[in-house]
């Protein structure tokens, strides 16, 4: 039946799905299995995403200020209501939960949300930290020792600070002591421990202003506690900053990339499938939400890739979603994930203030690339 041939009311009715139905979703390129749904709308500028113990789900909004409730009682995917935990906030990007609270990262402050009284004050649990606002946004995440893992951005494009800038810190909140995790790290926004090792996996951005095709944005692995990964001094595992000289007692001393991805791409949230809907080779690779250039003449990244790992350690890089350029038209810019209890993964999208669901059903066809 042609559609000219349906009754009215239903054409209305298919066309007003299909106009509703995200760019994203339906311009996204998957592989074969793989399928990509609107979880929620909303959620203006969705960034770093926790669950709560009750089930809901948190998202912190950068520039909004505020920390968003998605309820979802039945969790079929439909949330039913979408409302503000917190608001006039400082850029409460992260987020983390443990043992019936909600753990936020306000630029200078870690605050704590008491769940079970939603009503109740903030308590704030640290504050020990800069306050500048380049950078100053954060992604943390509760390590398995029951640290909170916290980075510090540079405060600028390129420049020497002391630290703790340009590093990554383990707080134990109950006694205020941090441990140095890494350093020369120029703003990391997504980390993740192995789950076997328990090695701590982080993003990098690389500096901005130095071409369309330099640096490199990085993954990198602390294999020992205070290591320096370069910045200032060393860019992408490759490049000599001819403003900062490497200081002789660095020499030999830097730690490169494991992996190297194309400048600019913009690495946010990294995070290992643990999960068991995925099929190989997804299965415990390590998922990188690539938000996407914008100093750059032609727009890269914009897309969820994969370092994948044969039974030897070797990782490759490949990409999972696609499609979410519209020639030089963001559709989405991913930020963070969160694994949902049933395998499928969500994916936040601070550029069109959604969450996305992507998930694994063996026999569809996805789609490619033509």
């Amino acid at each position: 039946m042609k559609p000219w041939m349906l009754p009215a009311a239903l054409f209305s009715l298919l066309s007003a799905t299909v106009a509703a139905t995200p760019a994203a979703i339906t311009q996204a390129q998957l592989p074969p299995g793989f399928q990509l749904t609107l979880y929620v709308d909303g959620v203006a500028n969705a960034r770093q995403m926790a669950w709560g113990d009750d089930g809901s789900l948190y998202v912190g909004s950068r520039r909004e200020g505020k920390i968003y409730r998605v309820v979802d009682r039945d969790q079929d995917g439909h949330p039913e209501t979408v409302t503000v935990l917190a608001q006039d906030l400082n850029m409460p990007s992260g987020l983390a939960s443990r043992d019936g609270a909600l753990y936020v990262a306000a630029v200078n402050q870690i605050l704590k949300f008491d769940l079970s009284q939603p009503k109740a004050p903030a308590q704030v649990v640290y504050d020990d930290l800069p306050s500048d606002s380049h950078h100053g946004w954060k992604f943390i995440r509760f390590g398995a020792d029951g640290r909170l893992i916290v980075p510090v951005g540079a405060p600028c494009n390129v420049c020497e600070q002391p630290l703790p800038y340009a590093s990554i810190y383990a707080i134990d909140l109950a006694s205020g002591e941090r441990e140095l995790l890494a350093q020369g790290v120029r703003n990391s926004v997504g980390f993740d421990q192995h789950p076997v090792s328990g090695a701590l996996y982080f993003s990098d951005n690389g500096a901005d202003m130095m071409g369309d095709d330099l640096p490199a944005d990085e993954i990198n692995r602390i294999d020992h506690n205070g290591s320096h990964f370069g910045y200032p001094y060393w860019h992408g595992g490759a490049v000599a900053d001819n403003n900062h000289p490497l200081p002789a007692a660095l020499k030999g001393k830097l730690v490169d990339p494991i992996a190297k991805l194309p400048a600019h791409v913009a690495p946010l949230g990294v995070e290992f499938y643990r999960g068991q809907q995925f099929p190989p080779p997804w299965q415990g690779a390590l998922l990188i939400a690539e938000h996407g250039s914008w100093n750059r003449s032609s727009k890269v990244g914009y897309r969820i890739s994969a370092l994948t790992f044969d039974g030897r350690g070797n990782s490759g890089y490949r990409v999972l979603v696609d499609g979410w350029l519209d020639g030089e038209t963001p559709l989405a810019r991913p930020v963070a994930f969160l694994p949902h209890r049933d395998g499928s993964l969500l994916i936040s999208d601070d550029y069109k203030g959604r969450i996305y669901r992507l998930s694994y059903h063996p026999g569809q066809s996805g789609k490619r690339k033509p």
